[in-house]
């Protein structure tokens, strides 16, 4: 790993130090030590306890809800940690967003709706980013909302690799998009794991509700890998399994890389007929809760990666190839 310059700083907000501290590793670097605290009416606050004069910033952040935080701290956090960081003239503030809250709404589904994922964007620009590194958006789509680079990144790799190390048979996978919108995404999981590919088709009647109206695909005696961007309250990815066990499935896995696990997700999953829902660190998930069906991979080494590249202006899709 390449070693880290001086004027190179890297600092975490309250919502994942974990993955923070990880990534800091990987670099043989060590956080820079800033203050974040709530006043008593629940504003935020924020002071850079050394100088970033003519540094290279980078905030480490995932916009979801953490210990003693919501969705909406987490973002106004991240967003006056850049503006502390361009006021005390820093060269340049990269925004590192483990996971892009609001992004759902990437387009007007119906009248008088809020694009939030535009919104947010603008936001972070406002602010005063110059540059954004992020993972497995809602949309790809969402990069273009930014008028700045945005580098993004995918963990399907790291899927690629845990359930290669299983000894799965090839002729028995068959991965599995939850809807339409992800078919692109589950196709190239599929051509990396050499295997075949089942599309479903959900309508949602209301939020956090979703019904499966069709399949497209055999998935009789597969072992069928269900495959999405993020799991909020698990009831989608439980309806698509049980679906897939009605067909005919021999075994259920699923992976996504946003483990929101939001109200009554971790009783669903761990009631349902899945066999192993495997996510990554971007949100932050309990050491209690990562026990059972519940596997938790780490995109800290990626990030890691992706920070020395940004930096030393090399390319992030070689990454990839």
């Amino acid at each position: 790993m390449t070693e880290v310059h001086k004027s190179m700083a890297l600092f975490s907000g309250s919502v994942n130090p974990e993955l923070a501290d990880e990534i800091a590793r990987d670099l043989n670097a060590s956080l820079g030590n800033v203050k974040l605290e709530k006043f008593a009416n629940g504003e935020i606050y924020a002071r850079y306890q050394e100088s970033v004069r003519g540094a290279d910033v980078f905030l480490i952040q995932s916009v979801c809800a953490g210990e003693g935080y919501d969705v909406n701290d987490a973002l106004m956090e991240l967003l006056i940690m850049v503006d502390a960081a361009k006021r005390a003239s820093a060269r340049s503030v990269s925004a590192v967003v483990a996971h892009y809250g609001y992004a759902r709404q990437d387009r007007k589904a119906a009248p008088r709706e809020p694009i939030t994922a535009k919104l947010v964007a603008d936001l972070l620009a406002a602010s005063g980013v110059d540059n954004v590194i992020t993972i497995d958006l809602h949309q790809d789509a969402i990069q273009g909302f930014f008028d700045l680079p945005v580098n993004h990144m995918t963990a399907m790799p790291i899927f690629v690799d845990y359930f290669k190390s299983k000894g799965f048979d090839n002729e028995r996978l068959c991965v599995v998009s939850p809807d339409v919108g992800r078919a692109k995404a589950a196709k190239k999981f599929s051509t990396m794991l050499d295997c075949d590919i089942a599309i479903m088709h959900k309508d949602r009647p209301k939020h956090n509700q979703a019904e499966i109206t069709a399949l497209i695909g055999e998935v009789t005696d597969k072992i069928c890998i269900l495959n999405d961007d993020m799991i909020d309250t698990a009831g989608s990815l439980v309806a698509a399994a049980s679906t897939l066990k009605a067909k005919g499935a021999a075994e259920v896995y699923a992976c996504a890389t946003h483990g929101l696990f939001s109200g009554p997700a971790y009783e669903r999953i761990a009631n349902s007929c899945i066999e192993e829902v495997v996510v990554t660190n971007t949100v932050p998930v309990p050491l209690e809760r990562q026990t059972g069906k519940v596997k938790v991979l780490s995109v800290g080494p990626l990030f890691a990666k992706t920070i020395v590249n940004v930096y030393d202006n090399g390319s992030v899709a070689s990454l990839f190839e």
